[in-house]
C-alpha cells in the first residue's frame, strides 16, 4: 500500500484516540486531539517491529513520510534502525580506555598480583602506541597484525599473550554493545607468520646435581639462599614461597598452610616441614619484619622478592636452568629413586586430579606419606 491515505487538514480534525494508516507501514498513533506520535511498522530480520519516528507535534505528515523512507532503504540495505539507535546512545570508547575498563573489572579474579600488573602493561608497551587513541569499532585485522608484527618471531611468547589481551579487549567491546563484531583473531592467526617451535617444558637441574647446588647454595648466606632453598625442599612454587608469611607456619605441627588465593589451582595446600626446612626457617628470623610478616621479604619488606630475584641465583652460577625446573626435578627423583605412589609425589607438588571421576571420589592429601616422602627428599638434597 502506498504512502497517502492522511492529509494534513485530516489530522488536525482527528479526536479519537486510534491508530491512523497513512500507508506502506507508516501510521499516526493518536493518543489525544492534535498528540501522538508517528511510527513505522516493518520486518526486520524476520521479526515485525514497531519503530518510533516522533511525535506529531514535532514531526509532520511530510516528514513523517520521509523519515519512513529513509527507514525503509536502510532496513534493505541490512540496517536494523532500533540496533543502530542503540548504538548511538553508547560511548564509543577508545582501545587505552577500554583496556583500562577491563583490567580495572577482571583483576579482582586475578590470583597472581604480578599477573594483575603485566597485563596492562604488556598492552601499555606494545598495543597503545598504535592502537591506544583508536576507538574500538575501528579496530579489525590488518592493524592488529601491524601491531603484532613487530615483534612476532622476536618475543614469541608476549606476542601470543598481547595478541590474547587485544582479543579479551575486543570482545569485551562487544559484548558492551561498542562494537558490531568479536575480535577477529581466527582470521589473524592465519595472516601472521608461523612461529618457531618452542620446547614447552622448563628446563630443570637433573636431580642427581641438586646436592651439589645445595652445597653452592650453602656458600653465602642471603635472604634470596634461604628462600631458593625452602623452595626446592618443599618442591613448591615460586610465588607461593615468595609470598610466605610467618602466620601460615605451625612449627609444633611442623606444617605450612599455603591459604587457596595463593595458590595456582584455587585450593589451600598443606605442605609437611621437614627439619631441614625447618632450619631454613630458623636462619631466616633475622629478616623478619613485623610490618609485613614475610618470611622472605623483598628490598621493601612490605613487598615480596622478584621471581628473578631467586632467578638470578642460577644465572650467577651459569647454570641453565629455572627456578620452576626444581619441581621436575623432585618429581623425576620421586618416580626414580622411591616407591611412592605417583599421586602421593603429584599430591606434593599439588597438582590437580584430571581425572574428574577420580578428584571426586578421593578424599585424602597423603599428608603421612607426603611427611616421609619430604624427608627423603631433604635427605636427598643436602647429602646423606
Amino acid at each position: 500500500m502506498a504512502m497517502g491515505k492522511l492529509f494534513a487538514a485530516q489530522i488536525r480534525a482527528l479526536t479519537k484516540p486510534g491508530r491512523y494508516m497513512d500507508g506502506d507501514g507508516l501510521s499516526l498513533l493518536l493518543t489525544a486531539p492534535r498528540k501522538g506520535y508517528w511510527v513505522l511498522r516493518a520486518t526486520i530480520n524476520g521479526r515485525r517491529r514497531d519503530i518510533g519516528l516522533g511525535p506529531l507535534d514535532l514531526v509532520k505528515l511530510a516528514e513523517a513520510r520521509e523519515l519512513a523512507i529513509d527507514m525503509r532503504r536502510d532496513i534493505q540495505r541490512g540496517i536494523d534502525p532500533i540496533e543502530e539507535r542503540k548504538r548511538q546512545k553508547i560511548e564509543i570508547l577508545t582501545f587505552k580506555a577500554a583496556a583500562e575498563k577491563v583490567h580495572t573489572e577482571q583483576k579482582a579474579t586475578w590470583k597472581n598480583g604480578k599477573h594483575q600488573d603485566q597485563w596492562i602493561k604488556t598492552l601499555e608497551t606494545y598495543a597503545f602506541p598504535k592502537l591506544g587513541d583508536r576507538l574500538v569499532n575501528d579496530i579489525e585485522g590488518p592493524l592488529i597484525r601491524e601491531v603484532l608484527l613487530d615483534f612476532w618471531l622476536e618475543k614469541p611468547e608476549t606476542a601470543r599473550r598481547v595478541k590474547q589481551r587485544i582479543g579479551v579487549v575486543l570482545d569485551w567491546a562487544y559484548a558492551n554493545g561498542m562494537r558490531a563484531t568479536e575480535a577477529p583473531m581466527r582470521s589473524l592467526s592465519r595472516a601472521l607468520p608461523r612461529q618457531p617451535k618452542q620446547d614447552g617444558h622448563f628446563a630443570a637441574m637433573p636431580y642427581e646435581n641438586v646436592p651439589t647446588f645445595f652445597k653452592h647454595l650453602h656458600k653465602r648466606t642471603s635472604v634470596a639462599r634461604l628462600a631458593l632453598e625452602f623452595l626446592i625442599l618443599t618442591a613448591s612454587r615460586s610465588g607461593e614461597v615468595r609470598g610466605a608469611k610467618w602466620a601460615e607456619i605451625n612449627l609444633g605441627a611442623k606444617l605450612w598452610t599455603v591459604p587457596a588465593k595463593r595458590m595456582k589451582v584455587g585450593k589451600e595446600h598443606v605442605v609437611p616441614l621437614t627439619d631441614t626446612a625447618i632450619d631454613v626457617l630458623e636462619r631466616a628470623k633475622p629478616y623478619y619484619a613485623e610490618c609485613s610478616d614475610l618470611i622472605f621479604p623483598g628490598r621493601n619488606v612490605l613487598r615480596p622478592m622478584s621471581d628473578m630475584t631467586l632467578l638470578k641465583i642460577l644465572q650467577y652460577a651459569k647454570l641453565p636452568f629455572t627456578v620452576h625446573g626444581f619441581r621436575s626435578a623432585f618429581r623425576d627423583w620421586a618416580a626414580e629413586k622411591t616407591s611412592y605412589p605417583g599421586e602421593v609425589a603429584e599430591a606434593a607438588l599439588a597438582h590437580t586430579v584430571s581425572n574428574r571421576v577420580e578428584a571426586a571420589y578421593r578424599r585424602t592429601n597423603y599428608l603421612d606419606k607426603r611427611r616421609e616422602l619430604m624427608r627423603e627428599w631433604s635427605e636427598f638434597c643436602v647429602g646423606r
